[in-house]
C-alpha cells in the first residue's frame, strides 16, 4: 500500500484570521486527511486562543469537498459517548461521509481536571476507555441503545439515521498498552501512535524505529488474538513526538528519508503538523507545502 500523507491543524486561530485558510489550503495541497486535536486546551497553547474540535471540523466540512477530516484524538476526559455520538453522526452527514474519529484514553493534561474531577488513575482511564469505545461503537451502529455501565450509560439513546459511512465512521484507535491494542484490534479501522514517549528527550531516531517496530509487533499479536488480520488496519504515525522532532520538515529530502524508514516498518499514513510559528511545531511553510505536494510521489 502506498503511503498516505495527512496533516493536523491545531484550532488556535479565529476562523476569519487564518483558520479557514489552513483547511482549504490543506485540500489544495492534496493531503489525505486533515485532523485537529480534541482538547479544551493543550500544553503551551493553554494561555492563548483555542477553539472546539467539533465546531471547527463542521466549519472545515463546509469549505472542503474531498479532504477527509478527523480528530487526533478524542478521549473520555470531557466527553460522554451519548452526546458525542449524536455530534459525530451529524458531522459525518454534513461532510458527506468524510469523518474519521481518532480516539484515545486521554492523559493527565489540563482536560483531565477541567470539569472539576480528580485525575483518573491509569487503571481507571483504561477501564473508562474500554467502556467508552464499546458503547460508542453501538451508538453509531444501532438506532436505539440502552446500556448500563460502570462509567457510561444510555437509556434508549436514538441515533437515526446513523452514519453516512457504513456501518459507522472509522475509528483510529491510539494505543500502545495491551488493553488499548486489544481495543484497536477489535474496534479500529486504524491504529495510531506517536512513538515511545520515553525516547523523546534523550533517545535516538534508531531507537525510536525499533520501539515502533515493537509496537507494530504487539498490534499484530493483539489482532491475532481476536482473529483479525493486522493488514486490515491502517497504521498511523502522528509525527513530532519522536526523537526526530521537527527535523523531517526541514527539507524535502529529510522528510522523504524519514517517511521511507517508517513506511518500511509498515506505516500506511504519516501525519505532520501544520506549521505554527514560535512553537514546537514551527516549520518553513514553503518547505511544508513542497513536502505535501512532492514527498509521496518520491516514495513510490
Amino acid at each position: 500500500m502506498s503511503l498516505r500523507l495527512s496533516t493536523v491543524i491545531l484550532p488556535y486561530r479565529r476562523w476569519s484570521e487564518g483558520g479557514r485558510a489552513a483547511w482549504t489550503r490543506a485540500e489544495e495541497l492534496g493531503f489525505h486527511t486533515a485532523y485537529t486535536y480534541d482538547h479544551l486546551s493543550w500544553r503551551s497553547f493553554r494561555d492563548g486562543p483555542w477553539f472546539g474540535a467539533i465546531p471547527t471540523l463542521t466549519a472545515a466540512a463546509s469549505v472542503t469537498d474531498r479532504l477527509r477530516l478527523g480528530t487526533l484524538v478524542t478521549s473520555p476526559n470531557f466527553r460522554h459517548p451519548v452526546p458525542l455520538a449524536k455530534e459525530l453522526i451529524s458531522l459525518d452527514d454534513l461532510s458527506g461521509g468524510r469523518i474519521t474519529l481518532g480516539i484515545g484514553a486521554g492523559g493527565n493534561g489540563f482536560d483531565a481536571t477541567a470539569l472539576g474531577q480528580e485525575p483518573w488513575t491509569p487503571r481507571e482511564r483504561a477501564d473508562r476507555f474500554a467502556e467508552f469505545v464499546a458503547l460508542l461503537d453501538r451508538l453509531l451502529t444501532e438506532d436505539a441503545v440502552t446500556s448500563e455501565g460502570e462509567f457510561y450509560s444510555a437509556d434508549e439513546a436514538r441515533n437515526i439515521p446513523g452514519c453516512v459511512q457504513r456501518p459507522r465512521l472509522p475509528f483510529a484507535v491510539a494505543a500502545t498498552g495491551p488493553r488499548g491494542l486489544k481495543l484497536a484490534a477489535r474496534y479500529g479501522q486504524a491504529w495510531v501512535t506517536t512513538g515511545d514517549p520515553k525516547l523523546y528527550e534523550n533517545g535516538t531516531p534508531e531507537q525510536s524505529v525499533e520501539a515502533l517496530r515493537g509496537q507494530l509487533g504487539k498490534l499484530a499479536e493483539a489482532c491475532a488474538a481476536t482473529g483479525r488480520d493486522v493488514s486490515e488496519l491502517d497504521k498511523v504515525l502522528l509525527t513530532g513526538f519522536t526523537p526526530d522532532r521537527g527535523r523531517p520538515l526541514e527539507s524535502l529530502d529529510a522528510f522523504v528519508d524519514f517517511a521511507g524508514r517508517h513506511q518500511e516498518l509498515g506505516f500506511t499514513e504519516l501525519v505532520i503538523h501544520w506549521p505554527i510559528p514560535d512553537s514546537d511545531f514551527a516549520a518553513e511553510q514553503k518547505v511544508f507545502e513542497q513536502i505535501a505536494m512532492e514527498a509521496v510521489a518520491q516514495l513510490g
